[in-house]
This record gives structure tokens, sequence and C-alpha cells, in this order.
């Protein structure tokens, strides 16, 4: 192990890399370990989003209400043993759902 301290890599902003240079080694450690598991969170969070939207009910309707984004979906959703029409769309971090109408029995 080399005596010099390591080199930061550049994609990491200066102001992060002098905090950093303030704690102690058990401070770091504990740092290290929290940054690993929220990589791991962040990463993971992304591929649900991924796979859920992939589950979502692609057809669209000719029927769009005004107040409803073109980008919007139809999902399904069971309530009380009762499945509803929703039309769904993402706004920034936030998902909208919209009420469209009950899923008929015979379908």
């Amino acid at each position: 192990m080399s005596y010099e301290p390591p080199t930061p890599p550049a994609e990491l902003p200066t102001d992060i890399v002098d905090t950093l240079n303030e704690y102690s080694p058990d401070q770091l450690r504990h740092i290290a370990r929290y940054a690993e598991e929220l990589g791991e969170h962040k990463a993971r969070e992304a591929r649900l989003n991924e796979e859920s939207d992939d589950e979502k009910v692609e057809e669209r309707l000719d029927d769009l209400p005004e107040d409803v984004p073109a980008k919007a979906t139809i999902t399904i959703k069971k309530i009380n043993d009762n499945r509803y029409y929703y039309w769904q769309w993402r706004e920034g971090e936030k998902v909208t759902s919209k009420y469209k109408g009950p899923v008929n029995s015979d379908e």
C-alpha cells in the first residue's frame, strides 16, 4: 500500500473531496458502506421503474380526456375485488392517475 493519499475520481466534486478529507478512517468506512448501499438501492429502484413501465397496458384509446397528457397509458387496478381502468402518467418523480372506468367482466 502506498504512503501517498489516493487520487480522487475526476467525476467527484471538489467540495465532497474536501469534506471527505476531514473525516476519520471509521467515518469514511461508514460512508463507503452507505454509499455502496445507496447506489444499489437507486439502481434497484430504476430497474423496478423500468419493469413496472413495461407491465403497463399499452393500449391507446381515442377517448383521451383533455386533462390527460398524450403520454399517458392505461393501467388496471384491483380494488375490493373489482377492476378499474386508470390513465397513468409521470410528472417528474410523481406518477399521476385519473379514473377512466370499470373493467367489463366480459373482457
